[in-house]
């Protein structure tokens, strides 16, 4: 049975849109009125409310604010694979690692919108690779979310098949372990888990990129990848100042191959699509 009405209105989605502004940061344009439709009707059957208009007199009645985690969770995107943009990958192993084969010297990343996980255990593949034995290393991954929900996925670092049919075979022998159970049809169900040496190196953890950052630097590589298309101008001027200030000199922001700086003042050299350097 269906709770809600089927149009979201100009008034309602402005008010959600300009909600997850202020709080996140997000822009929702016009163009994303249908996405919201759709990822919130879910939630107000489950609470089964009768319009947008209750849903939005819920988030704000909600005095241990539960509910507008919810929200947040339901309206950010969570699009990731592993080893997605592989050029940045194959930039890092063959131009920035190569310097710290031999060496012992501190390894500091940050993966911000991590997402569920699959972009900051790749990483930490790629150093294992490269590296070797990263337990004598002083190597640290933190990966940032601002969705809950999402973050849990990645801590369990349980991903179904499909999700994984990218990795290379040999990688994927390496670095997960099969688990198999069976589905209601009694047919086998094929999950594979990042194994503990991998997630070991990536700490996981709540951040809304709007709010004060608790972390401290220097990273010599801050992963930003396809976040900052949701942003304003002015949001995104914000964010790459206070990821050049986190960098070492040397290191490298990563951002995805469908986003540029072209339009935002920062003091990064471009060194190719979605690589840039603090020199």
């Amino acid at each position: 049975m269906e709770y809600i009405s089927a149009k979201l209105s100009d008034v309602e989605f402005d008010s959600i849109s300009g909600l997850i502004y202020s709080l996140c940061g997000i822009s929702l344009g016009a163009g994303k009125k249908e996405l919201v439709t759709a990822r919130l009707a879910k939630r107000l059957n489950e609470l089964r409310l009768p319009n947008f208009n209750s849903y939005m007199k819920h988030v704000q009645n909600d005095a241990n604010g539960y509910e507008l985690l919810q929200l947040i969770d339901v309206i950010t995107t969570n699009v990731t694979s592993f080893f997605r943009e592989m050029n940045h990958f194959d930039y890092i192993k063959d131009h920035v690692l190569p310097d710290y084969k031999g060496r012992a010297d501190r390894i500091k990343i940050w993966s911000a919108g991590c997402s569920s996980g699959e972009e900051p255990y790749s990483i930490a593949v790629l150093l294992f690779e490269e590296l070797g034995n990263l337990m004598l290393r002083d190597v640290r991954i933190l990966a940032t979310d601002i969705s809950t929900q999402i973050l849990s996925r990645a801590r369990e670092a349980v991903y179904d098949k499909q999700l994984v049919e990218g990795v290379p075979k040999v990688l994927l022998t390496k670095y997960f372990d099969c688990i198999t159970s069976r589905n209601d049809f009694n047919e086998p169900v094929y999950q594979y888990k990042i194994k503990n040496e991998v997630r070991n190196l990536v700490r996981f953890a709540r951040l809304n990129l709007m709010e004060e950052w608790p972390m401290k630097g220097p990273f010599k590589m801050i992963f930003c990848r396809n976040v900052m298309i949701y942003f304003d101008k002015q949001t995104q001027e914000k964010l790459v100042g206070k990821y050049y200030n986190l960098l070492e000199t040397g290191g490298l922001l990563f951002i995805g191959h469908s986003e540029n700086l072209a339009s935002v003042s920062h003091s990064f050299k471009y060194i190719q699509p979605g690589v840039y350097l603090k020199c």
